[in-house]
């Protein structure tokens, strides 16, 4: 670990061992007498005493992974690693650097660093970095109180900008670094003034109606933990106010003047002193100090990185799930290129992950969003045209499934005290927004590819398809996952849409290319993440254990029969809707397990890829050894280019015969299909 030198390995160990008992015993401890003796004891202050920076911490933590792996199984059960949730802490550490800057970046744009007019002697000195501070404090509250479980890029970036909105709101406007009557950037207006709000969403690509509700939870915190008292901005007199409409808005009176801001500064670091005392946790407040040791890193990525190729690092890091990304991948395009969605004010400039996210959330909420929760009329006929009408069938799925994998918070989870909204109906009611826009889009592309499908064998029957109950939770799998990727959240990483619908990695990768083709307004990111995906997917994911690619393989190439059985490759039989539903059901706490549903087995890293993190993209995948693999490799002989078969024979049964003739099995058509995809990804590494 680390440079090799047995001093700084056992550094790494002390931390690594360190925090893995805090946490895991903090997990069966919960709701037992509280452990006095360890409080405080946060990955902070263990990488303080360890002398390790945040990003090394993660970056040898697989091997930790790997070698601790057994002794932390018999010592605290086979879930450990879940538990550990090192993975979900790593992805929030990436989101609160990406956040940290942006938040400094557009505090910048509108407030300056110093106070020019100040009196030289005067009593009390108020700098702009205290006003900066105070607002990185009241978004770690909003994170806290308010966002609960679900801390996604997105709601996360509503979050700053209405905290921005409440800056501008009380900052004294001698600190302000705007002119309100600046008509390029204050561009919504009424006969009232400036509409404060709008225009910020206009700025920044958010949702109008988010940022109020937002903005709404903020003043609630704000009148909850420093107990000021809200008043009608219509009713007060302030300068700040001044030619802004001030209807719908919320004024807190001596919230940031300069003899009270100190004050709000200790109930904030207070409330979050509290929040996290027994947590092992990463102490938020860090971020806004790029100078802090613990951020001492070019970036959070993990792994040794080019210069030149920090920023993609970073980027697809910052993605729901760690994807590898083809050395062909361009550089990301500005926000204003993403299909549809017309550039906002700031479009011209490069686009960072906060903007290319509120950018594709931006084609989910006016594309997606405005569709119906149910199948249309024209995917109506395609499914009362089966020999057997497949409506309620599809309905009922759709409903389970997708409950699954966004699942709502159960009763008696402990709620946030005070009068803040409770926990449990703050994850409800985002779970039910992805849960909605997930069914509306896998409606919409479910609709598409019927259309397709039926011009192509020039009929509206397409009961194999339409009946077909892998390829249906494929598609809500591949939907939730744009959902997911969309929003960015650190809770739910890929590949918690195989596990939560009971499919395969082959499984998803026959619907990957098929739903990019049929859905035309998906914005480039999103192209891109599902390509990235199933690059994984074929690279490796495809051949490990329990894959359904061993059930068509051992059809399609019978000398393989025997050797794929002896070695225990096949995959289990798929989960029933009934067993989905009743884990759902039954389910107890945070994100509910799914037991039944086939577990993956190999030796991977935090992110799934069974890789060592230390090593380039190239050299992983021809480093990868699976006997089967390596067996077929070598030989694989494409086929003349044919054009791909009717989309339901990828989900026929193996023994099947191709529709499309050629004498072939469904099985062989897929197994030479996924080869040409695989020798065609071999080609690009031979190429770099």
């Amino acid at each position: 670990m680390g440079n090799g030198t047995s001093e700084e390995a056992e550094r790494y160990w002390f931390a690594f061992i360190l925090y893995s008992v805090k946490k895991l015993i903090q997990k069966n401890d919960e709701g037992e007498k509280e452990d006095t003796e360890n409080i405080g004891l946060s990955l902070c202050r263990i990488l303080r005493a360890a002398k390790l920076n945040i990003a090394d911490f993660f970056k040898e933590l697989p091997q930790f992974v790997v070698k601790a792996g057994p002794t932390l199984s018999n010592l605290y059960g086979t879930d450990w690693e879940n538990r550990l949730e090192a993975k979900e802490m790593h992805a929030n550490a990436i989101h609160l650097k990406i956040l940290s800057k942006y938040y400094k970046r557009v505090f910048g744009e509108f407030f300056v660093a110093t106070d020019t007019n100040a009196e030289i002697n005067s009593p009390i000195t108020v700098h702009a970095s205290e006003y900066h501070r105070f607002g990185w404090l009241l978004f770690l509250a909003l994170r806290v109180h308010a966002f609960s479980r679900f801390k996604d890029l997105v709601t996360c970036t509503n979050g700053l900008i209405s905290i921005l909105a409440i800056l501008i709101i009380h900052v004294p406007t001698r600190f302000w670094n705007f002119n309100i009557h600046d008509s390029s950037r204050f561009v919504k207006k009424s006969n009232k003034g400036v509409d404060l709000l709008a225009s910020l969403c206009n700025i920044y690509n958010t949702s109008e109606d988010e940022l109020r509700k937002t903005m709404e939870k903020a003043n609630n915190v704000i009148a909850d933990i420093l107990k000021k008292q809200p008043c009608l901005a219509s009713e007060c007199e302030t300068g700040n106010l001044e030619n802004i409409d001030k209807d719908g808005l919320t004024y807190f009176k001596d919230l940031m003047e300069e003899s009270s801001l100190p004050s709000s500064l200790s109930m904030l670091e207070k409330d979050y002193d509290y929040m996290i005392h027994n947590k092992s946790e990463l102490d938020e407040r860090l971020f806004i100090n790029e100078d802090d040791s613990l951020l001492a890193s070019v970036s959070l990525s993990g792994g040794s990185v080019s210069a030149g190729g920090v920023k993609r690092k970073f980027d697809s890091m910052a993605s729901p799930a760690k994807t590898i990304t083809s050395p062909l991948s361009p550089h990301r395009s500005p926000a204003s290129h993403a299909n549809g969605i017309p550039g906002s004010a700031n479009s011209k400039m490069a686009a960072t992950p906060v903007s290319t996210a509120m950018t594709t959330a931006k084609w989910l909420r006016t594309v997606i969003s405005p569709l119906p929760s149910k199948p249309s009329p024209e995917l109506e006929r395609f499914l009362t045209s089966c020999d057997r009408d497949a409506t309620s069938d599809v309905v009922r799925r759709a409903q389970i499934i997708l409950q699954a994998i966004f699942p709502s918070s159960p009763l008696g989870e402990r709620c946030v005290t005070g009068s803040l909204q409770s926990a449990n109906v703050v994850d409800n009611i985002w779970a039910e927004q992805r849960r909605l826009e997930a069914l509306k889009l896998y409606y919409r592309v479910l609709e598409a590819m019927c259309r397709a499908e039926a011009q192509v064998l020039h009929a509206t029957n397409l009961t194999s398809l339409l009946t077909n109950e892998r390829f249906h939770r494929c598609m809500l799998a591949c939907s939730a996952e744009l959902v997911l990727a969309t929003h960015k959240t650190v809770t739910m990483l890929f590949p918690a849409v195989l596990e939560r619908t009971g499919i395969t990695a082959f499984d998803l990768s026959k619907v990957i290319e098929s739903f990019i083709r049929h859905e035309e307004s998906l914005p480039r990111e999103l192209r891109r993440h599902l390509n990235s995906l199933e690059e994984r997917l074929l690279e490796s994911m495809v051949w490990e254990k329990g894959s359904s690619m061993h059930n068509s393989l051992a059809v399609a190439r019978p000398s393989l029969s025997a050797e794929i059985n002896s070695l225990g490759l096949l995959a289990e039989p798929m989960p029933s809707l009934d067993e989905i539903a009743m884990h759902i059901n039954f389910s107890c706490g945070g994100l509910p397990p799914v037991p039944t549903l086939p577990k993956l087995e190999s030796p991977s890293n935090q992110n799934g890829d069974i890789r060592s993190p230390k090593r380039n993209v190239l050299m992983e995948r021809n480093s990868f050894t699976s006997p089967v693999k390596d067996c077929l490799l070598p030989c694989i002989i494409l086929k003349s280019k044919l054009p791909p078969p009717p989309l339901q024979s990828a989900f026929a049964s193996p023994t099947k015969p191709n529709p499309g003739g050629g004498g072939e099995t469904c099985a062989e058509t897929g197994i030479n299909i996924f080869f040409g995809k695989e020798q065609l990804d071999l080609n690009v590494d031979l190429r770099y």
